[in-house]
């Protein structure tokens, strides 16, 4: 099914060009007149990775304040504007780069360019203490509701801080502690606006139903006089060893609903073969109804309620693969962690069946497919290859890589890294008992 999808695909009719304004920024523009509607997605490289110590979230607070207004666009003016256009919008923040992004009728195409250009060129004019202490609430009620008080919220913070050890870039996540936000001072603010802010640290890329000519001509009109700015510093080296050499372990006492085992494995950096490999591997073992570990330990053991095991693909240190279970009531950690390293240590040692493989293949065309079926999908698709990679294009051509990509390889990569030595493993233990009988459903991060 795969390989039958394969030969049609590539990168299926779609095309981009490439052009970049006197001051830096990277203009990437995709046309498609299927529908009467275009996307706008700017890309800005700036994570948590970028942040210091004593200074997390500051990222993520800047994905806040660039809603709050700007020199002609005051207050909630950017949301009012482009819902009152009948698009829609939103940013968001991650360890490596910070993104915003708006759906539009097509006709409305140059509003949103407007908008972005205004607050790329002049947020500082509109950012002041009262609009920093607002964002800074939001900011600290958003970790409240999504990390802190909610069933295995704190997990991925915990995970990520035991995978990374203290000092690396990616010890912490986007969301940032409440004590740095409280810390973080209006300069601080405003100095992290000057040096990330800026075009030559930007990629912008224009979707859908488009005039390519006209849309430059709009793109260096609002972006082309915004003064670049060169004090940005590169990112702190993420590099580790290839493995952990050791297995780190935490086991948390909350109030969740049944007892949980996760693990994050360090896996190949992002826009490698073996990275590729590594995500054919998990999809295999973790990925679905269909999948090696659902198929052992909720279906036919019915020791757990969900087992799920995905890649979070990073560039700029070694990807993470995540392992989530949530166990049946009565069920032990250990007898599911022996289940999922006997699994692990079987594919290790065989390898996936062609029948997996194509599988396994299939659903990650799928789900290219889909990123790139949709205006904005794309857009932030390319503003990634764009800004991580340095090359839209591989976007349009990056499903090819994972079909390529043989069986040999994908068992070769899992003896290499899933391994009990090479994990950081979280334990959750409910602080009271679950009743038997009680069914959970997977919890979301």
């Amino acid at each position: 099914m795969g390989h039958t999808a394969t030969a049609q695909a590539g990168s299926g009719g779609l095309t981009a060009t490439e052009h970049r304004l006197a001051n830096g920024l990277r203009v990437v523009l995709s046309e498609d007149h299927l529908t009467p509607v275009a996307a706008v997605c700017l890309w800005y490289d700036v994570g948590s990775r970028h942040e210091v110590k004593g200074r997390t979230g500051l990222a993520h607070l800047f994905e806040h304040l660039m809603f709050q207004g700007s020199h002609q666009v005051h207050g909630n003016g950017h949301f009012e504007l482009v819902q009152g256009a009948g698009g829609s919008l939103n940013g968001t923040t991650s360890f490596e780069r910070t993104n915003y992004f708006e759906t539009m009728p097509a006709h409305q195409v140059e509003l949103a360019l407007w908008l972005e250009a205004d607050r790329m060129g002049s947020l500082l004019a509109a950012l002041d203490e009262q609009s920093m202490e607002n964002q800074r609430d939001v900011v600290k009620n958003e970790r409240r509701q999504r990390y802190d008080n909610v069933p295995y919220g704190t997990a991925f913070e915990k995970l990520t801080a035991l995978a990374y050890p203290e000092g690396h870039p990616y010890h912490h996540t986007p969301i940032g502690s409440m004590a740095d936000l409280d810390a973080a001072t209006l300069e601080d603010a405003r100095n992290f606006f000057r040096t990330y802010y800026a075009p030559n640290n930007a990629v912008i890329a224009v979707v859908g139903d488009i005039d390519p000519e006209q849309t430059l001509a709009w793109v260096e009109k609002y972006f082309g006089s915004i003064p670049t700015h060169d004090g940005k510093q590169p990112p702190r080296d993420g590099a580790l060893p290839d493995t952990m050499g050791g297995q780190l372990r935490e086991v948390v006492e909350e109030d969740v609903p049944a007892r949980a085992l996760m693990a994050a494995y360090r896996l190949p950096h992002d826009g490698t073969r073996e990275a590729d490999a590594a995500d054919l591997a998990l999809t295999v073992l973790g990925g679905g109804e269909s999948s090696r570990l659902h198929n052992r330990l909720v279906r036919r053991d019915q020791t757990a309620v969900a087992a799920g095991f995905g890649l979070l693909r990073l560039a700029g240190a070694p990807s993470l693969g995540w392992l989530d279970v949530k166990t049946s009531a009565g069920v032990d950690v250990p007898d599911i962690e022996a289940a999922v390293d006997e699994e692990l240590a079987r594919f290790a040692e065989e390898g996936p069946t062609e029948e997996e493989m194509e599988r396994a293949q299939a659903q990650l065309e799928r789900e290219w497919l889909d990123r790139l079926g949709t205006v904005a999908g794309r857009a932030d698709e390319l503003c990634r290859y764009a800004v991580l990679f340095g090359d839209p294009q591989l976007a349009l051509t990056a499903v090819d890589r994972v079909l390529d990509i043989t069986a040999q390889e994908v068992k070769a990569v899992a003896a290499a890294t899933l391994r009990p030595d090479n994990r950081a493993v979280l334990v959750y233990e409910p602080t009271e008992a679950p009743e038997a009988g009680n069914e959970e459903e997977e919890a979301g991060q």
